[in-house]
């Protein structure tokens, strides 16, 4: 019989494996405790962007006309208990307020809420990103609380969704990493992912606290190479090297490779800063913080690039302050072909050039709304054009394909100044300083 599937969360984690389950085949059924939600998932709505995923969602939500009917979604604990024989757990682990620990609560309250529905064997599977050791602490509070004690098992199979290619890294994993305690759990997440591991995905088993360790390890990693070219950013300023030239001829060496080597103003979004802090947290609770001590100096050099794109635009409009002046900032999400404005550096830089007095307007082609939630405040323009319109000097903070295809002599013509930072690297500066702008990066001579 095939297995049925439920999906407890339907963020953007939650609602990506849901839809991806019901691609791969399966019954799903999606719970959230939050009815708006629900019912816009049940319209084949979305509550975020992520290329491609609202096409999938539609394929497969039961009552849209020509869907599979596959995917359903319930705000019932009790139906998901009744429904599931695999039951995957994709809430939210963010930052605890004031400090660096993960806030566990979220993880802790699905499980107590699903539990006393297991009433038949099942496998419980966390997605979530949790300090190591909370598997198998899970575990034992999820075999007391089920009616089905020990015919209840857990899994650990954390995600590596990156944002815009959340439905392609689902479908076709680069790998499928699964903490087990024994071998029904493989067995039944190899059915699982019978699909991608037929495509060649490699299938890695390990126990709980390793597979824990993988996605905040793999996060610390990528924190370190985009701190690193970073840091190499400010020296090459300082010694007026091209930081550009630099990542080239190192990535070509295998052993470092090119990718996350572009210096910029850092990284941000729901994930990497908040994972970091809490890897650092929960090491310092295990006793093995020196080993982990580099990872404040990470976190420290990214922190620091948003306040240097600050003391770069104030250099660009002459040393003064910014009271008075009009700056246009080019992007409001943390990485292009998304719309999460989570810890963005370029809403964050908008945000003090606007505490400091500057007249701050941000276009982004698609994080425009949840940019006004975070700062109400700042000025929002529909268009790129409209953005800079009257502009004394323009930030280019997210590499969007959008700002990369503006045409320098176009925007020219409505600007005050034609001053540009690029604070992503990513814009050809002969092309702009062809067309009479005075093109700034990061890390890069000023000529």
């Amino acid at each position: 019989m095939a297995l049925k599937i439920t999906v407890i969360g339907t963020g953007y984690l939650g609602a990506t494996h849901a839809a991806a389950m019901a691609e791969l085949g399966f019954e799903v059924l999606g719970l959230d405790v939050v009815p708006e939600k629900i019912e816009m998932l049940q319209r084949g709505e979305v509550p975020m962007y992520e290329p491609g995923l609202e096409e999938l969602l539609r394929r497969h939500v039961a009552g849209i006309e020509g869907s599979s009917g596959r995917l359903r979604f319930t705000t019932s604990y009790e139906e998901a208990g009744a429904f599931g024989d695999v039951h995957f757990i994709c809430v939210n682990t963010p930052q605890k307020h004031g400090e660096y620990a993960c806030d566990m609560s979220y993880v802790e309250s699905a499980f107590d809420a699903l539990a006393p529905h297991l009433t038949r064997p099942a496998l419980v599977v966390g997605k979530s990103t949790v300090p190591v050791g909370s598997a198998a602490r899970l575990a034992e509070r999820l075999a007391a609380a089920a009616p089905a004690g020990v015919a209840v098992e857990l899994a650990w199979n954390p995600e590596f969704l990156r944002e815009g290619f959340a439905v392609q890294d689902t479908l076709h994993p680069d790998r499928i990493v699964v903490g087990v305690a024994g071998e029904r759990g493989e067995e039944l997440l190899r059915e699982v992912y019978a699909t991608p591991l037929a495509e060649g995905s490699p299938f890695i088993v390990m126990d709980y606290p390793t597979s824990e360790l993988v996605k905040t390890s793999a996060n610390s990693f990528l924190a370190t190479k985009i701190s690193f070219i970073n840091a190499m950013a400010e020296v090459c300023e300082a010694a007026n090297g091209d930081v550009v030239k630099l990542a080239e001829a190192i990535g070509h060496d295998e052993r470092i490779g090119k990718k996350f080597l572009r210096a910029g103003i850092g990284f941000g979004g729901g994930c990497l800063p908040k994972d970091l802090r809490a890897f650092m947290a929960r090491a310092g609770e295990l006793g093995a913080d020196q080993a982990l001590t580099f990872l404040r100096e990470i976190d420290s050099i990214n922190m620091r690039r948003r306040g240097h794109m600050v003391e770069l635009t104030r250099e660009a409009l002459g040393g003064g302050g910014f009271l008075g002046k009009r700056v246009a900032v080019l992007g409001a999400t943390f990485k292009p072909d998304s719309d999460d404005v989570r810890d963005s550096p370029a809403l964050n830089v908008a945000g003090q050039i606007h505490l400091q007095g500057g007249q701050v307007t941000v276009y982004d082609p698609k994080g425009m709304e949840n940019a006004r939630r975070v700062f109400p405040t700042l000025g929002y323009a529909e268009t790129a054009l409209e953005a800079v319109r009257g502009a004394d000097v323009v930030l280019h903070l997210t590499e969007w394909r959008e700002f990369r295809e503006l045409d320098p002599a176009v925007l020219g013509d409505v600007v005050a100044e034609r001053r540009i930072l690029d604070g992503r690297n990513a814009l050809d500066p002969a092309l702009w300083r062809k067309a009479g702008w005075t093109y700034r990066a990061l890390g890069r001579p000023s000529a």
